[in-house]
């Protein structure tokens, strides 16, 4: 087996492999994710067929007219649900915003949930025939294949296979439909700058289209590159914390196409796979000994840090 400081380029990992062989798969991405933060995902169960649905239907809505499409903006929400424009979001510690539109949906919830007020309702365009449904449906595979991305991660870990379970339930995940609109030369900025993700992992599709890069540990600029249908998977902050950067969040950007792709758009779709809001994110102990001292000494709520976060990043 490679040594991890061997690793040059992201690994691309089967996760049909967790259930014929638990450990070895855990091992493989746990690995993918100690040396770069990213791990490439094939056979990850979201069908083709829901992803090319969700597609086409982010492509309606992005179509719309600005107007109709700002008046799905919601005024203090901090873009946790509905639309936010182009030119919103900015990284953290960037001059420039992003080159970039999208929409938000999160977990819907039962009337008077004890979560009710830290996780909004959701918005819905009634310009797009079953986006709700096409959503959700997305939703509801995401969060089934990243509850598997974690319990491999628990196990590699040295953790039972269910322990992220109960941090998940009612987690305030978000699925995020991402335009980035076709641009010229001179364009301010870049499509999405470099940052590093808040929450536990992201699940991304879409990344085909290319210009995804991380910043590797030398300091270099490294291309991640996939094959049609995989997924990108990455370590949030919210899990660096509790592992005490044993998995670390790597910054990574979406740069510029090149000129003979700048007259095409690129859709992705991220999940944000969050834990729930009152989950206390305390380093693991089993990620502390004398060579590694505890760096998050101070535990915080996953919504406290949540919040922190979008302050940082304009959306507050």
């Amino acid at each position: 087996m490679t040594d991890i400081a061997e690793m040059t380029s992201v690994p691309s990992v089967s996760l049909a492999t967790s259930h014929s062989d638990p450990d070895g798969f855990a091992q493989a991405i746990g690995r993918s994710f100690e040396r770069f933060g990213f791990a490439v995902v094939a056979d990850h169960g979201i069908p083709a067929e829901l992803i090319a649905r969700a597609e086409a239907t982010a492509r309606a809505f992005f179509a719309l007219p600005e107007a109709v499409k700002r008046a799905y903006c919601v005024e203090g929400g901090a873009g946790q649900r509905g639309y936010t424009p182009f030119r919103v979001e900015t990284a953290k510690d960037a001059t420039e915003a992003d080159l970039k539109e999208f929409w938000h949906v999160g977990r819907e919830l039962p009337a008077g949930h004890r979560f009710a007020g830290e996780m909004p309702a959701n918005i819905w365009p009634a310009e797009v025939e079953d986006f709700r449904r096409v959503t959700l449906e997305l939703f509801d595979a995401f969060e089934a294949t990243g509850r598997r991305i974690l319990s491999a991660i628990a196990r590699y870990l040295g953790l039972a296979p269910d322990v992220f379970d109960d941090a998940i339930e009612d987690g305030n995940s978000i699925l995020r439909l991402l335009h980035y609109p076709p641009i010229g030369p001179d364009a301010p900025g870049i499509r999405a700058g470099a940052h590093e993700d808040i929450n536990a992992i992201t699940l991304l599709l879409g990344a085909e289209e290319g210009g995804l890069q991380l910043l590797d540990r030398d300091g270099r600029w490294l291309a991640v590159g996939i094959a049609p249908g995989e997924l990108v998977v990455n370590i949030g902050d919210m899990l660096q914390r509790l592992t005490n950067r044993k998995l670390p969040s790597t910054s990574h950007r979406v740069m510029n196409p090149p000129p003979e792709r700048r007259g095409f758009a690129r859709y992705s779709m991220p999940f944000f796979l969050h834990f729930r809001p009152d989950y206390l994110i305390e380093t693991l102990p089993q990620t502390i000994d004398a060579a590694h001292p505890n760096q998050f000494p101070e535990p915080i709520t996953a919504n406290d840090y949540l919040l922190q976060r979008l302050r940082e990043i304009k959306l507050i």
